[in-house]
């Protein structure tokens, strides 16, 4: 499978896709790009003087393209219509903010894929190669 028909395979629409596009796709992780736009829904209260991208949506961001990215890829474009994901757990460390307009990669590395759950340790990058945030999400996928 390719970047776009993995992409077309998410259970995400706008406003809440946080997936431009995949740059490496392997049965061992995924890195992907997503640029958050200034207009984005959840800016217009997060904070008052100076709008910072939140911590739910960072996860998120590397949820999506860190985790369920790599499960579409892990079960294949024949056994698989749509997939039905759930997340079971995440622990994020978090160290730079991320603000309107900027874009930032996420790798992830397969830790174990077993019984529909898929563990992943995923980093978040600033356009300077700066580490936001890492950690690990685990996901059930079927």
């Amino acid at each position: 499978m390719n970047s776009d028909q993995i992409i077309a395979m998410l259970p995400y629409q706008k406003p809440f896709l946080f997936v431009d596009q995949l740059l490496e796709i392997s049965e061992e992780g995924v890195t992907g790009e997503y640029t958050y736009s200034e207009d984005e829904y959840f800016y217009r209260g997060h904070f008052k003087n100076e709008a910072i991208t939140p911590g739910v949506i960072l996860t998120e961001t590397m949820a999506q393209i860190g985790v369920v990215c790599l499960g579409i890829v892990l079960i294949g474009e024949t056994q698989i219509e749509k997939p039905s994901i759930a997340l079971t757990s995440q622990k994020i460390d978090f160290y730079l903010p991320v603000y309107p307009k900027e874009r930032v990669v996420v790798k992830s590395e397969k830790l174990y894929f077993r019984f529909g759950k898929l563990k992943c340790s995923v980093n978040m990058f600033n356009a300077q190669e700066k580490l936001v945030c890492r950690g690990e999400i685990s996901g059930m996928i079927k």
